[in-house]
């Protein structure tokens, strides 16, 4: 069955599936397993073949991404069964290292064949000039064989090395290489420019790669006068034309990538000068690397406690240290915060306590915990005898056991005491502490009253105001802030038609909430800056934080250190991993301190 197309001959896209017969990493990629070839054979009456300049959104069956990634295509055929297709992958992220790491005979999820073509010559009897830059090779190399033998010439620009090559039949190949490691030794602009081209005769420019590259390509191709087609990428959602979410800017106004692309007439397009340059520390000079030998300091300090670094186990998912002592070394974090500590044991919540949800799960635990009187002589001794700094995680339903409570850790070695203000203040009808302004402030002076420790006040994400009762937190005596606690969701059991939880409500945890959790540690560093400087403290954040990248998004939204949480039961190595992820990323970037890092953002 011949596939349907459109009145230009362009197949409209599907949505199907193919078997992966071929997947492995590229020889002469530089570093090494940068790039990945992947072969999907897809059947049946489905099967597209790609008109050269088309891509197709790939997503792995057994992805755990969102959403499907957009792939050009780099070489495609018929078989006896369907069509062949061959892509050229940059690992960038997780979403295409799951597609670099595919097996023989896994199943990958397709959409396609998608986006416009690159148009043949105008002129049959020209010479055609083709430009790849890195990852960009793939699709000019996809159009290069669709034009005769010989009747083009081939520039490659890469970083380092060289690869997708294989199929151009150029009648001049010409590489080059930042490192000078294959071909000649630069950028594109010692391979080819404006005079070149007039020179050189060409009718036509194709194009694809950084839009750096892209910008030069553009500028020497018409002050030659030569037509130039370019194709751009953009992050994609749908790849149809739907979500409007890859649209670029051009002098016919916003055009989609995925739909009115990815191939553009050059004329039409510009490259304005990114906003912010890339961020860097004070270890690094200008046109230099960060010196070999540099160690990053990663130290945090609150209220005169020294953290070695800013990551500590969240109260509620970490025990009390040592639980984990056995899986990991513990020791290697910058604190820990003890389970959440009321003044009375309690036995908490009756019924299903953990829901699992998407990037996320919801727990009901209710505070079971055995006392602070029982922690202070049996778990607070093992927890002084790590490297990390203690925290007491202080919570109660009265004002009356904040306090007592309190008294208690005082007469303790305990460094730091975290004030759980999001517990239901029974005494009021069960409104959180946090909540409101008053409520906050009346509790934080209490214990402030009595403790001279560092006091740092958790906040709940609930409160209308929550700002505003940071604030008053601040002005009643809080030394830093950690926000923030748990989202509050439901869950119901469609097999039952009720709520899966006992208490109805549950808290909401994971990845899925670190967007929210970012704004909201951004936009109280932005209140405390109507505070005198002296009189500002410390963030601490908590929020979906599953990898270093997350650690540093927190950082630079105003954050001193960060508590992971929940992405521990998933990963129990988390922490340890966002540790080694944070040191590397200072080391290369130059950053001497956590504080060059901070609040980057604003």
């Amino acid at each position: 069955m011949q596939p349907v197309t459109d009145c230009n001959g362009i197949p409209y896209p599907v949505y199907t599936t193919g078997k992966v017969t071929y997947c492995s990493s590229v020889d002469g990629a530089r570093p090494e397993g940068s790039v990945s070839v992947l072969k999907i054979e897809i059947s049946g009456e489905k099967a597209r073949l790609p008109v050269a300049g088309q891509f197709f959104m790939l997503r792995s069956e057994k992805s755990e991404r969102l959403l499907a990634r957009p792939i050009s295509v780099f070489h495609s055929e018929r078989t006896k069964h369907g069509v062949s297709l061959s892509f050229l992958i940059l690992l960038k992220g997780k979403g295409t290292q799951e597609l670099c790491v595919l097996e023989a005979d896994d199943t990958v999820q397709l959409l396609g064949p998608l986006g416009n073509v690159f148009p043949q010559p105008s002129d049959p009897t020209g010479k055609v000039l083709i430009i790849g830059g890195g990852i960009g090779v793939a699709p000019v190399a996809g159009f290069a064989e669709t034009l005769p033998d010989e009747s083009y010439d081939f520039i490659a620009s890469f970083k380092s090395g060289s690869y997708g090559l294989e199929n151009v039949r150029a009648s001049h190949l010409t590489i080059t290489t930042d490192d000078g490691s294959t071909g000649i030794h630069g950028m594109l602009p010692v391979a080819i420019d404006a005079e070149k081209i007039k020179k050189a005769g060409y009718s036509s420019v194709y194009a694809c790669g950084p839009a750096s590259m892209l910008a030069y390509v553009k500028q020497i191709s018409e002050e030659a006068g030569v037509q130039c087609w370019i194709s751009m990428e953009a992050r994609m959602a749908c790849g149809v034309g739907v979500c409007l979410g890859c649209v670029i800017p051009t002098t016919e106004g916003n055009l989609r990538c995925c739909k009115d692309g990815p191939v553009f007439n050059s004329k039409i397009l510009s490259f304005p000068k990114p906003a912010y340059a890339p961020c860097f520390g004070t270890a690094k000079k200008a046109g230099e690397p960060v010196p070999q030998d540099f160690k990053p300091d990663m130290s945090v300090t609150i209220k005169g406690v020294r953290f070695e670094n800013p990551v500590i186990g969240s109260s509620g998912t970490f025990g009390f240290g040592t639980e984990y002592a056995s899986v990991f070394d513990v020791n290697r974090l910058g604190g820990i915060a003890s389970k959440g500590l009321t003044l009375e044991p309690r036995q908490g919540n009756s019924g299903i306590r953990v829901w699992e949800t998407p990037s996320g799960l919801m727990n009901s635990i209710g505070l079971q915990n055995p006392g602070i009187p029982h922690f202070i002589e049996y778990e607070l001794p093992e927890m002084l005898r790590l490297k990390p700094v203690t925290i007491a995680n202080l919570s109660g339903s009265t004002l009356e056991t904040y306090v007592e409570g309190a008294k208690l850790l005082e007469k303790t070695a305990v460094p730091l005491i975290e004030l759980n203000i999001s517990c239901p203040n029974v005494a009021a009808g069960g409104a959180a502490f946090g909540m409101s302004c008053t409520a906050a402030e009346t509790v934080v002076k209490a214990v402030r009253a009595v403790t001279e420790k560092p006091l740092i006040v958790k906040l709940t994400p609930q409160s209308p105001e929550l700002n505003d009762v940071a604030l008053s937190c601040i002005q009643a005596g809080a030394d830093g802030i950690s926000l923030c606690n748990s989202f509050q969701g439901v869950a119901i059991d469609i097999e039952t038609g009720r709520p899966v939880f006992d208490k109805v409500k549950a808290g909401f945890g994971g990845p899925a909430v670190r967007p929210i959790a970012v704004r909201l540690v951004y936009e109280l560093v932005e209140a405390m800056r109507i505070l005198p400087e002296e009189k500002r403290v410390p963030v601490i954040a908590i929020g979906g934080i599953a990898g270093w990248r997350d650690v540093v998004e927190f950082i630079m939204a105003g954050a001193s250190a960060v508590e992971v949480g929940t992405n521990t039961f998933a990963n129990p190595l988390t922490m340890t991993e966002c540790i080694d992820g944070l040191f590397e990323f200072m080391k290369r970037k130059g950053f001497k301190t956590i504080d060059e890092m901070r609040g980057l953002a604003h």
